[in-house]
């Protein structure tokens, strides 16, 4: 059965608004240039690009692991320049390229992280901890006391995202999640994600190089070229109406795959 997707409704209220945001850096090099977009509650936003044309530097700006030079982000109507970015960064999940787990904590430390940085009390984060290893599917009893190196590649991807929810972030920002995966590995995360991400209704922005992860995932995409947009909208808008020649030898790729494929094993 065709999956039907989530539509942005207008009347919504923005969760995350990114305005005319830059980056310049100290030695004048221009990373990002007025990048504007918004997402509302329980939107996935894709940020489609290249390597080097800004993507992850857009989305770092977002939590100030890069601090912008111009324009403003806002999260729920707040400023995040006003924000401390220590604090700030504990309000919203992140799941990094690498994975990032702490080699010498446990699963368990390692989703009950931040919060412990947040001085929650001691039962109330192993509930928790216990509740995201169950909806990423590793059994608590199984694996809350495993080492990270105790752990398939697969299997430390899904305690980066329970670590990344666990304080109930309204945003979360996915810098190419799936991108060091196994194939299969990799399809699977993505279906589990989503469902995860919908059944929650989280507001997201993931940033990936592949042109099909997008398609599949995304609400709605945003193409940056050379650090800037180079058309905003939904798979459809971009197969159907590609604003550039640039989106749509983009668009085009997974079915020039699918016919070399199918030349392949036809």
């Amino acid at each position: 059965m065709k999956r039907r997707r989530r539509t942005k409704n207008p009347k919504s209220r923005p969760v995350l608004r990114v305005k005319r945001v830059s980056k310049i850096f100290a030695d004048g090099g221009r990373a990002v240039s007025d990048v504007s977009f918004d997402a509302v509650e329980g939107e996935l936003i894709v940020i489609l690009g290249e390597s080097g044309c800004g993507k992850t530097t857009t989305l770092k700006m977002i939590n100030r692991l890069i601090d912008a030079s111009n324009g403003s982000v806002e999260i729920n109507g707040q400023n995040v320049s006003r924000i401390d970015p220590v604090h700030l960064r504990r309000t919203i999940g992140y799941v990094f390229q690498g994975i990032g787990l702490f080699s010498h904590m446990t699963v368990a430390e390692n989703v009950g992280i931040t919060p412990a940085l947040l001085h929650w009390d001691e039962e109330r984060i192993q509930i928790r901890v216990d509740e995201l290893l169950a909806m990423v599917r590793l059994e608590p009893e199984k694996y809350r006391n495993r080492m990270p190196a105790e752990l398939s590649g697969g299997q430390q991807q899904r305690v980066g995202f329970a670590r990344a929810l666990a304080t109930s972030p309204s945003v979360i920002l996915l810098d190419e999640p799936f991108g060091a995966l196994d194939p299969i590995t990799r399809d699977t995360l993505q279906h589990e994600f989503k469902h995860i991400q919908r059944s929650l209704n989280l507001t997201g922005v993931l940033v990936t190089h592949d042109v099909t992860e997008a398609l599949l995932l995304a609400d709605r995409i945003l193409v940056m070229k050379s650090g800037t947009i180079v058309q905003f909208g939904t798979a459809r808008d971009l197969v159907a109406s590609p604003a550039s020649l640039y989106v749509a030898e983009l668009m085009d790729m997974p079915k020039r795959q699918m016919r070399q494929l199918e030349s392949v094993v036809g």
